[in-house]
């Protein structure tokens, strides 16, 4: 079973991109979010990879990070919702945003992807409410970072400060912190204060729209409360 690919971009398509590894072309699926971290063609790059053995095929599905992965399998355990789906899911929204759309039951941010209706989104969001509030919420972990091809040993010893700013990865080393974090934190807050956690996860996705630009801890936590007790 093959968990991770580390190799040369050969191709990068639509939907997928092909990871020459020692000469073997790997045909690898992925969401757009991770193609587009991936470098151009000639570049190193390494992906997580979960892999789909069927009796007509052997299909490879890559990701950028874990948090896209750990989203990816939850996704596929949905009737109707298949990888192509999930994919596509997972092409127009981060973990990040998936995240709030359960927590706020938003249905309409679910059918922004292609395949998506109405029906199929509020089935996603009726099944995985409650498995989304028990996920490890914290920041998303930087992806396996792509590196870029050198061609000139000798350029890349002494570079010019404008030629450092264009070498600069697209990805950073350090994870991104983002809203999960804070989310996680507010839900564990109100959890501690004797709420369930599947109620407290909701009334934190719904503070979250409310906060807007002002999402600190103290202020979902605050609003996550005024939810809670309406």
């Amino acid at each position: 079973m093959i968990a991770k690919l580390r190799g040369i971009v050969d191709f990068i398509g639509e939907d997928s991109v092909i990871i020459d590894v020692n000469g073997v072309g790997y045909l690898v699926f992925a969401s757009r979010r991770t193609l587009t971290m991936l470098p151009q063609a000639g570049g190193e790059a390494g992906l997580i990879i979960e892999t789909h053995v069927r009796e007509d095929h052997i299909h490879l599905y890559g990701f950028a990070d874990n948090a896209e992965k750990q989203w990816f399998s939850l996704l596929t355990t949905v009737q109707g919702v298949g990888a192509k789906v999930a994919l596509a899911l997972l092409s127009v929204l981060s973990p990040t945003d998936l995240l709030r759309a359960l927590a706020s039951q938003d249905t309409t941010a679910l059918c922004r992807a292609p395949g998506v209706g109405a029906k199929v989104a509020t089935r996603i969001v009726g099944e995985l409410k409650d498995k989304a509030a028990k996920l490890n919420l914290g920041p998303v972990a930087a992806p396996v970072a792509p590196v870029a091809k050198v061609d000139d040993a000798e350029t890349a010893a002494k570079p010019t400060r404008k030629r450092a700013e264009k070498a600069k990865p697209a990805v950073p080393d350090a994870p991104v912190v983002d809203d999960g974090a804070i989310m996680a934190d507010a839900v564990s807050a109100l959890v501690n204060l004797g709420y369930g956690r599947s109620e407290a996860f909701g009334a934190v996705g719904k503070a979250v729209q409310q906060a807007g630009e002002n999402r600190n801890l103290d202020t979902l936590i605050r609003l996550g409360l005024k939810e809670l007790s309406a």
